[in-house]
């Protein structure tokens, strides 16, 4: 976010110097790897985590890890007890933040009174020295990916060709960010696929930054939030409005998926809104917005009003690539229906 200070200075280098400050940008940006080829040694402990502890009562219960790398062998974890979010952990349940260091082949973490060791893709959860349980490695897959379009959708990309995007641009047969539908659809099911790259480096905004910018002015946040807090500018947000129910962001490099029901908001014939937009968002397959209402766009989007606009995949500079896009419209009613009927 821009920042009042210095901004006089920085003004006055960009004009006298913009060769130097460029090249300086460019040097600053962390790396962005989409090739899971060329991954360092850390992406291998990255990931989630899946097994079982013995908690304070002496019984046995599930856990699930979140494991991050953060870059330069520096990490930071989530222990959830009762499993993932969105597979046994419950919503706003207990979890526990650790913090380590990669150092040989060994990944050791730390939080208050417990430890987590990783090494050959096992956990050992301990405290105070006494060995609690154990986690595997584990691979999750959303439940809508590769989802066939249905009966009375458009296929918007399949892979050969970009034709339905304005600024549509490919690698082999995957779209890049940074373009718009050339339709605008008013009601409609949305079905799209998304992979973050791994950005170790980054921090917050800056790791695997784009956004489904809904009729050019809602926006579903894509970030890489993997093991966060799940905050309303974090992946699955409304971005700045609500923050999603679950964080269901996984890990980076990763194919995920965003199935998007989404109402406009009705007019009168005076151009007054007399309701708002409603949404329902699975993420991962997961619903992390449920029939909700969007209050207003998102804020540099454009006004809200009766027409329809175009939608955008938004280019941060992130290489975030997208496949297997498809949209179904709905006939545009007089009002919204009162509920948004969500995948099984």
């Amino acid at each position: 976010m821009p920042r009042f200070a210095g901004w006089l200075l920085a003004g006055l280098l960009c004009f006298s110097m913009p060769a130097v400050t460029k090249a300086a940008d460019e040097k600053a940006k962390p790396a962005a790897i989409t090739d899971i080829s060329k991954v360092g040694d850390e992406f291998a402990y990255q990931g989630e985590y899946l097994g079982s502890v013995v908690n304070a009562c002496r019984r046995c219960e599930p856990v699930g890890l979140q494991v991050v790398s953060l870059g330069k062998g520096d990490f930071q974890a989530v222990e959830y007890r009762g499993g993932l979010p969105g597979y046994g952990w419950p919503m706003n349940g207990e979890r526990t933040k650790y913090t380590g260091k990669l150092e040989g082949s060994t990944l050791t973490l730390n939080a208050e009174g417990r430890q987590i060791v990783i090494a050959n893709g096992a956990a050992s959860v301990t405290s105070n020295g006494w060995s609690l349980g154990n986690a595997a490695k584990v691979t999750r897959q959303s439940p809508t990916l590769g989802q066939t379009a249905p009966w009375g959708a458009k296929v918007l990309f399949d892979g050969t060709n970009a034709d339905h995007f304005k600024d549509g641009k490919l690698e082999g047969n995957l779209l890049k960010e940074g373009c718009e539908t050339k339709e605008a659809f008013g009601d409609f099911q949305l079905h799209i696929e998304y992979m973050l790259p791994y950005m170790p480096l980054a921090r917050g905004q800056a790791r695997g930054n784009s956004g489904v910018y809904i009729q050019s002015r809602y926006e579903v946040q894509v970030l890489d939030s993997f093991g966060l807090d799940g905050i309303e500018n974090e992946c699955g947000s409304l971005y700045k409005q609500r923050r999603p129910d679950l964080n269901m962001c996984l890990p980076p490099l990763t194919w995920q998926t965003y199935d998007i029901w989404f109402f406009s908001p009705r007019f009168d014939e005076a151009g007054k809104k007399i309701q708002n937009a409603q949404i329902t968002v699975l993420h991962n397959g997961v619903a992390v917005h449920n029939q909700v209402e969007v209050t207003a766009k998102t804020g540099g989007g454009a006004q809200e009003g009766p027409k329809a606009l175009i939608t955008k995949l938004q280019n941060h500079g992130d290489p975030v690539r997208f496949r297997n896009i498809w949209i179904v419209p709905y006939v545009q009613q007089t009002t919204c229906p009162v509920s948004i009927a969500a995948a099984n």
